[in-house]
């Protein structure tokens, strides 16, 4: 194990975290808010000796980088940005108790949404904003940006490519060009040209500035944390709408976007993933729309709640524009399963993924017909392309952990006595990176309630959720730490 490659790295990590704390300071100084001011002043200096005494320990490192380094490094360097990132909300009062503060750092960098804070409305701007901002960061992945901004040093194949693996949601990760550094580029830029779109249409319907910012990088980042205690249920059918679309442009992959900007669009209607989720979402609104039936004064405002909730639940972003806890059992029981599914690998957003789903489904196909023809030999495609046997041994190992993962913190969150829906959606909503869930943690509740043990729990499902489960998952096998 490369030990001081892995530390200089994340020393990188710590630095561009310490960066991105800098429009809090200067929100604080805006608002001559000093208290929030010197705790974003105080986490900064602590990332920054942090940062030296890795660089200082780890400066002599070799240049080699394998798998395993690629996954313990990521597993650390996002427990690390979530403990450190949650000292403003911890040092300015916002949130006194520092495992709830814990909580809502690690919700926030994963795109989580799932919040232990009552109000939001009387919290400091400065807060607010890095709140949001975390969302942003976390979406996208704050290696993949360090790899799109610098040089990190190590082997191309060797080191860049088990990063970007370890932290990009989805069965398989391949490059856009043939450069690692440039594919990370394209995708940033991607990523801040479509942030960027939402802020100017959110603004067109004449959102606060600060408000449009914070609500484009929580729809961005599919996280869901809102400026307002009622999430964006105050705001015009206009905004609501805006996010509506937004939130289903950023559950797209990101590769699609990249064949649209090099005239490639016969094959982005193509793509089989895509048509599952069009199909997915279109089908779950019409769905709920019909039991929806008489529930709201008008079909155009079922719709647009319809809409606006198949959106945020199946990009895992976490806004409410109505109590969904309300509805019927049916519109439930579909929004529950868009929970675990999730949007399209590739994307900024949670859950299993639709590319795993649609590679499970022309597994079992296959299976089927090798029962009824042994000796014939089958090929699963996607996009008329032959699927590698070891992407589909690990959608399989994938499922596997997912299923044991969610039994064991089912268990041990219903410790807590709460109901069994309660348990079930909160681990479910943190673990797929939702939000809210139903009951005690429904769009109108906060997973305060919950006692410290079940909060470490939920905050583990969330970062292994993010990460794809086995980052964090080789972070406690005894293999990782054994010499060579």
């Amino acid at each position: 194990m490369n030990y001081k490659m892995m530390g200089k790295f994340m020393g990188k990590i710590i630095i561009v975290e310490a960066i991105f704390m800098i429009p809090s300071v200067l929100i604080g100084l805006w608002d001559r808010d000093f208290t929030a001011v010197g705790a974003f002043l105080a986490t900064i200096g602590i990332n920054l000796a942090i940062a030296l005494l890795l660089h200082f320990f780890c400066k002599n490192s070799k240049d080699i980088f394998f798998a395993k380094e690629g996954m313990a490094c990521v597993g650390l360097s996002w427990l690390l940005m979530a403990l450190l990132g949650c000292l403003p909300f911890f040092f300015s009062g916002a949130i006194p108790n520092f495992v709830d503060a814990f909580f809502e750092s690690a919700s926030g960098f994963t795109t989580t949404g799932a919040s232990i804070m009552p109000a939001v409305e009387g919290v400091s701007r400065a807060v607010l904003y890095w709140r949001s901002f975390t969302h942003w960061l976390g979406g996208m992945g704050v290696l993949v940006f360090l790899l799109a901004i610098t040089s990190v040093g190590g082997r191309e194949n060797g080191f860049t490519m088990h990063l970007l693996r370890a932290e990009s949601p989805g069965p398989s990760v391949g490059k856009l060009v043939p450069k690692m550094r440039k594919t990370a580029s394209i995708l940033y830029l991607i990523y801040v040209a479509l942030t960027v779109l939402d802020f100017i249409f959110l603004l067109f319907g004449r959102m606060d500035v600060f408000e449009a910012v914070c609500t484009a990088l929580g729809t961005a980042g599919t996280g869901g944390f809102g400026v307002r205690n009622d999430s964006i249920a105050g705001y015009s059918s206009y905004i609501q709408n805006v996010c509506t679309v937004f939130m289903l442009v950023f559950g797209v992959n990101f590769s699609l976007y990249y064949l649209i900007l090099i005239k490639q669009v016969k094959n982005v209607f193509k793509d089989e993933e895509l048509r599952m989720y069009v199909l997915m979402v279109v089908g779950s609104i019409a769905l709920i729309v019909w039991n929806l039936k008489g529930f709201y004064e008008t079909f155009g405002e079922t719709v647009k709640h319809a809409a606006f909730q198949v959106a945020t639940i199946v990009s895992t972003t976490g806004f409410a524009s109505t109590d969904f806890d309300q509805w019927p059992g049916f519109s439930k029981a579909i929004l529950f399963f868009l929970m675990i599914t999730g949007a399209c690998a590739g994307s900024t957003a949670g859950g299993f993924k639709c590319g795993r789903a649609l590679l499970l489904f022309k597994g079992m196909k296959r299976s089927v017909q090798q029962v009824v023809h042994p000796n014939k030999v089958q090929v699963v495609r996607l996009n008329n392309h032959a699927v590698d046997e070891k992407v589909l041994q690990g959608v399989n190992a994938y499922l596997a952990a997912y299923v044991v993962i969610f039994i064991v913190s089912f268990l041990l969150v219903s410790l807590d006595g709460f109901s069994l829906i309660t348990n079930i959606s909160a681990v479910s909503a943190c673990f797929n990176n939702i939000g809210p869930g139903f009951e005690a943690v429904g769009p109108t509740c906060n997973f305060a309630g919950f006692g410290i043990f079940s909060k470490l729990i939920l905050i583990l499902d969330m970062i292994a959720g993010r990460l794809e489960i086995f980052p964090i998952l080789v972070l406690f096998s005894g293999a990782t730490w054994r010499h060579r």
